[in-house]
């Protein structure tokens, strides 16, 4: 029962976000709760706002929260959002109401593709995404379901005694079901306008309701992502916010060195450790696109970031000479290595100096220059920081915290528009490197100008509250085929080997 082929038609992901967040022990609903920087429906609102194969999104909110929902997407400019209503007491209810949203408009005999998401899933992939609409190029009704990696029991209780097992299933056969749910409105409609007429009809999900009443209809199953998690426990929360942590993520290129040069000439830049690598590249890469360009650093300019007056007069020079600051960078730091117990209290201080209470003065000092422009931050972490090792305790904790500063800026700034990222290059040749560790094998380390070209992609990208690996491609795998969380697992096991 295959869709007969026809004009492409216009696709709507439909966003049901009518929980309350009872379960996870929060007095607003659950879709409202910030991680990772921003609330998880934002998250999630701008995976179709992202995806080419959405044309447009409708948001089905929780009673009284409609006006939360407005704010977020005016401020996040969403721009593929056209409707924000209230869901209903029940999801079958909600569904309802989208159904009927959907059909305003349309012509007689005019379908559509929907896409139905919980709001609550903020990790779904492209992929799935493109996968379900592309099922229905071929079918009515789309699911999305990952196997079983438990064993799935069934139980019946007995009074006081408590639950028995009474069936095993065979767990090659069980899916996972996820979202979204995909559908022509048609046959969503018509199964709806079917179940009205069963005074028993209750269902948690929609393809249930196909299942249930248009039997004859097939629903395609297309394969999900395990990490494509609803947040409905508390462990949820922590387990979402960790993952965002970790991902990779990709800042998007310029078309050509004409879009580099206009979109950075008359910009002003100040980076501070701009004596040499990845610090140096960006000041000489943003003065070849016609930046104004102030590198700092010990060597050259006198520049000692560990001391908050140097760091004010570096920044009122560059105001006061071109009457801007668009973009602050710190790429400053010390590596020491060795036993925390055999350290002494000058190297700790040093470090704790150097790597964490200078980028925290840089940015207090950078915030009233950049509110004015509503430039970025941009901070550089450690390959590292996922996992402390034995005698890189200053390092790695230190550019841990780099991370959480950088999530902590980018949701306390974000009402003044300013942006902060942080870096996360693998092991890079630097002079700092190579004093800690000697010459290496050629070419198993990232060349400073790679990472520094990633950085200034990052400058020039809305993108703010984000960690963006920079790393070597593996000729073996396509890495624009991997999601960014597929890419964080991989990493994780990485840093286990860098430092």
């Amino acid at each position: 029962m295959s869709v007969p082929h026809e004009a492409k038609p216009r696709t709507t992901a439909v966003v049901l976000a009518g929980g309350t967040g009872q379960r996870v022990g929060l007095a607003i609903p659950k879709q409202l709760l910030k991680i990772a920087g921003k609330a998880v429906i934002e998250h999630t609102l701008s995976i179709f706002e992202n995806a080419e194969d959405i044309d447009d999104v409708i948001v089905l909110m929780a009673p009284g929260f409609v006006p939360d929902v407005e704010k977020i997407v005016a401020k996040a400019g969403l721009t593929k959002v056209t409707k924000i209503i209230e869901g209903g007491s029940t999801r079958n209810e909600t569904t309802e109401r989208a159904i009927s949203a959907l059909g305003e408009g349309l012509a007689e005999g005019e379908d559509r593709n929907v896409l139905f998401h919980d709001a609550v899933r903020p990790l779904l992939s492209q992929r799935v995404i493109k996968d379900c609409v592309e099922a229905l190029g071929r079918y009515q009704a789309v699911d999305v379901a990952i196997p079983s990696a438990d064993t799935i029991i069934v139980t019946r209780t007995h009074g006081e005694d408590g639950e028995f097992i009474t069936d095993v299933p065979d767990r090659s056969r069980l899916r996972r079901g996820q979202t979204p749910q995909a559908f022509k409105l048609s046959t969503i409609r018509k199964a709806y306008e079917v179940a009205a007429g069963d005074p028993n009809f209750q269902a948690t999900d929609d393809c249930s309701v196909v299942l249930r009443y248009l039997p004859d209809v097939p629903i395609y199953v297309v394969a999900g992502d395990e990490y494509n998690m609803k947040v409905t426990q508390p462990v949820d929360v922590f387990i979402t916010d960790k993952l965002f942590q970790l991902a990779s993520t990709a800042a998007p290129r310029q078309a050509d060195e004409a879009a580099y040069r206009e979109l950075l000439s008359g910009k002003t830049l100040v980076v501070f450790g701009g004596s040499y690598g990845i610090g140096a590249d960006i000041a000489a890469l943003a003065e070849q696109y016609g930046a104004s360009v102030y590198a700092l650093g010990r060597s050259t300019t006198g520049t000692h970031v560990e001391n908050p007056e140097h760091i004010d007069d570096a920044l009122s020079k560059a105001y006061a000479e071109t009457g801007r600051i668009d973009y602050v960078i710190n790429t400053a730091g010390v590596l020491r290595i060795g036993k925390l117990a055999e350290t002494d209290n000058t190297t700790i201080q040093e470090a704790l100096n150097v790597n964490y209470l200078a980028p925290v003065q840089i940015a207090r000092a950078s915030y009233k220059y950049l509110a004015e422009t509503q430039g970025q931050l941009l901070l550089y972490t450690s390959s590292s920081y996922t996992r402390g090792r034995a005698e890189y305790s200053l390092y790695s904790s230190t550019k841990a915290a780099m991370v959480n500063l950088t999530q902590a800026l980018a949701d306390e700034w974000a009402g003044e528009g300013v942006r902060v990222n942080c870096v996360n290059p693998e092991r890079t040749a630097t002079p700092m490197r190579t004093k800690a560790f000697g010459q290496e094998p050629e070419g198993s380390l990232l060349s400073s100008e790679a990472v520094a070209r990633t950085s200034l992609d990052v400058l020039l990208s809305a993108m703010t509250g984000h960690v963006i690996d920079v790393r070597q491609q593996d000729p073996t795998r396509d890495v624009t085929e991997a999601s960014g969380f597929e890419q964080a697992l991989a990493s994780v096991l990485d840093r286990q080997e860098d430092v």
